[in-house]
């Protein structure tokens, strides 16, 4: 069997090695030629499995190892008979600690607290329901928008966009791409919405790009600059708009489920529909192919205040700054395109909150709850 495999794919060795032969390529270089007498073809979200690409190709299994299939055509595939798999929820966990991470960068920033706002959360699917659980166990006052599954599961514990807006503080989008239909999400906040946006409103998007009118965002930030936005996600990635990268507080290169533990996670999953495709036995579960982290503990001796805290376990796992500051730099060195997929290509090892356990004496004992609601692993010390 011979596999073309995303080269920033990891473990793509350990876990697809004994299904035949490996030939490693970087996901926006992947074309035809490639897959023209492949078996198996696995990816992340950058490389296009459209019809150009699978035309002459002998595949027989498309795997992506990400949460989103918004660049797979799948009529292409089904009109080929070629199985596909994708990885839902396997970086969602990472996810959450971005927008976690960045909320509190923010906050202190700004001097405003946390845990006394309102956050909207539009797109409640594996990402957007573990942030609700998150800060609901912070005790922050959430309200969730999620207009398919209101209408498949009834409109109790949903409200509208509208809604959301008009009594948020915060709005977060993990909503998929869909540019047609009732639900359809293309533009979702469009330039009459962004417009319209209360004054010291934080707009915070990692779903998709598209989901936003950049061009309505980019003009409010430059008009009133009344408003806060973070952007994991852009339209025409990797040429985002520069200008509203300048506008924008955080700026990061659709990263923000770059965990490790979300990306082999990514990848065991995809082994585990392959071996299903093939008839194969896995001979790894995924405790196997996790390394142990750098940081596995950390001991709070006395108390902080409650964001105070926060931010200190937070820090220790995954500084949202970090990638705002390595995109800024990249852009400056290498221009738009070539900085941005840099950043991506070469991203720094980061690991999920859950992987550090924290020690807790003393009167930081008092810390628990909100640490555990926070994602950390927490334990008291005599």
């Amino acid at each position: 069997m011979k596999l073309i495999v995303d080269a920033n794919i990891p473990a793509a060795e350990r876990c697809f090695g004994e299904f035949g032969s490996i030939t490693r390529v970087p996901g926006r270089e992947i074309n035809a030629e490639h897959v023209k007498d492949a078996d198996a073809l696995i990816v992340r979200s950058i490389t296009q499995v459209n019809e150009a690409l699978l035309a002459d190709s002998s595949l027989c299994f498309v795997g992506t190892c990400t949460i989103g299939t918004d660049h797979i055509d799948h009529a292409a595939l089904a009109a080929r008979n070629i199985e596909f798999a994708s990885a839902p929820g396997c970086n969602a966990e990472a996810v959450v600690d971005y927008v976690l991470s960045s909320l509190l960068t923010l906050a202190e920033r700004a001097g405003w607290p946390l845990l006394s706002r309102t956050v909207g959360v539009v797109g409640v699917g594996n990402v957007g329901s573990r942030l609700l659980a998150r800060l609901k166990a912070l005790g922050v006052n959430t309200l969730a928008c999620d207009p398919p599954r209101a209408e498949q599961e009834g409109e109790q514990g949903f409200v509208s966009l509208d809604t959301l807006i008009d009594r948020c503080d915060i709005l977060c989008l993990h909503t998929p791409l869909v540019k047609d239909g009732p639900h359809a999400t293309y533009q979702l906040l469009n330039a009459q919405i962004i417009n319209e946006l209360a004054p010291g409103t934080v707009l915070l998007n990692a779903g998709r790009g598209d989901c936003i009118d950049e061009r309505a965002l980019r003009g409010r930030l430059m008009g009133k600059g009344d408003i806060t936005a973070v952007l994991d996600v852009w339209e025409n990635e990797p040429g985002i708009d520069a200008g509203l990268r300048d506008l924008v507080a955080l700026a990061t290169p659709h990263i923000a489920g770059h965990s490790l533990d979300g990306k082999l996670r990514g990848t065991w999953m995809i082994q585990q529909a392959l071996a299903r495709h093939t008839e194969r036995p896995i001979h790894n579960t995924f405790a196997d192919i996790c390394p142990l982290p750098v940081l596995g503990s950390l001991h709070l001796q006395e108390a902080l205040p409650v964001e105070d805290a926060l931010r200190l376990c937070v820090r220790a796992v995954y500084d949202v700054r970090r990638d705002h500051d390595s995109l800024q730099r990249q852009v400056l060195q290498q221009g738009i395109r070539q900085g941005f997929d840099d950043c991506r290509a070469n991203y720094p090892l980061r690991r999920e909150f859950a992987t550090l356990n924290v020690q807790l004496s003393g009167n930081a004992v008092a810390l628990e709850a909100p640490l555990s609601a926070a994602g950390f692993r927490v334990s008291r010390m005599s």
